[in-house]
């Protein structure tokens, strides 16, 4: 079992002060408060994605939009495009009307506690609460899947995820503390991230192996237990690769309720768990091109990609540049078609 709080407390932040991430949005241990719009934006972006994959993002945002008010007063159409790539597009909405509530319920100014944080539109109690310790010093229990994992190790918690979710953030309170408020949830994020990690976990860097019940155990790396996962459901379509004359790539809006709301896309056919209805919007030629696989978070996609040339009420890009402004999805489509 753990030494006391305190004890695994003090161990983590001495490995915290000695092997912490640089990271761009992100103040030194020990260091004054970070700006809370770049927390923010850090901890929305880091939602479902890598570090290596957002801090790109994240550098060309802040470079774009430097202030919160910057960014409440970016066009809907900017923004979603910049966000391309970075998936569950239902953040950049959240984002975009998260800003301009900042903007224009708060002079620009974040509200520095929880309860403020969470009024704000789209922003959760896991973002709340690293805000208002990371940038604000507030004793706030953040949780995500890095600490989730090593609360479940350092305990040996024995109830499978996700039902296990409120006992290990229960585990987790029991470590926050006024001292370093803002340092403890980071040394527990770099942990999890850079030794206790989900598989292979490198027990002998770790500062509190002497603390982990799974590690006394002797496989550590079967926790946290996982419930079996539901097979995930299978939907099928078409996406339409139309040209014109000046060999740009027909996009559309799509609607702003829905799957990758408010993005620009590929026309294309209803996605469906049964063959999907062939009605293109030109009378064509039309061309096979294959087809593309993606993944969802809630179901996998397949979409049989075919190409003409044509003219219409459309957004007109060059293949270049459609390419950067398209979600993942449309972009490996785009790409096959291209290539056909």
């Amino acid at each position: 079992m753990p030494d006391t709080p305190s004890a695994v407390r003090r161990r983590l932040l001495a490995w915290y002060d000695a092997h912490g991430r640089t990271l761009p949005w992100r103040a030194a241990p020990g260091a004054a408060r970070t700006d809370p719009y770049r927390v923010w934006l850090s901890e929305v972006m880091l939602q479902q994605t890598t570090v290596p994959h957002a801090t790109p993002y994240f550098q060309a945002f802040t470079a774009r939009w430097p202030t919160v008010v910057d960014l409440a007063d970016a066009q809907d159409s900017d923004l979603m495009a910049a966000w391309a790539g970075l998936g569950y597009y239902a953040r950049a909405r959240n984002l975009l009307a998260c800003a301009r509530a900042v903007a224009r319920d708060h002079d620009g100014v974040f509200p520095d506690t929880e309860a403020g944080l969470l009024a704000l539109p789209g922003v959760g109690a896991y973002t709340a609460a690293a805000v208002a310790a990371i940038a604000f010093g507030r004793a706030a229990n953040v949780v995500d899947g890095n600490v989730e994992r090593v609360m479940a190790r350092l305990h040996a918690v024995q109830t499978p995820l996700p039902a296990a979710r409120p006992e290990l953030k229960r585990l987790a309170a029991a470590y926050v503390t006024d001292d370093r408020p803002g340092d403890w949830p980071q040394a527990l994020m770099d942990l999890g991230a850079t030794v206790c990690r989900p598989k292979s976990p490198l027990c002998p860097s770790c500062p509190i192996r002497i603390d982990c019940a799974a590690y006394a155990e002797g496989d550590p790396g079967r926790y946290p237990l996982k419930s079996s996962k539901a097979q995930r459901p299978h939907r099928q379509g078409i996406a339409w690769v139309i040209r014109n004359a000046s060999g740009q790539v027909a996009l559309v809006r799509r609607p702003d309720k829905g799957l990758l709301g408010g993005m620009v896309g590929l026309p294309t056919s209803d996605w469906s768990e049964t063959a999907p209805t062939d009605n293109p919007p030109l009378s064509g030629p039309w061309t096979e091109a294959g087809a593309i696989e993606h993944v969802f978070t809630h179901f996998s996609l397949t979409l049989a990609v075919r190409t003409a040339e044509g003219e219409g009420d459309y957004i007109w890009m060059a293949p270049k540049e459609a390419l950067k402004a398209l979600p993942t999805v449309f972009s490996k489509a785009l790409t096959r078609g291209l290539g056909a």
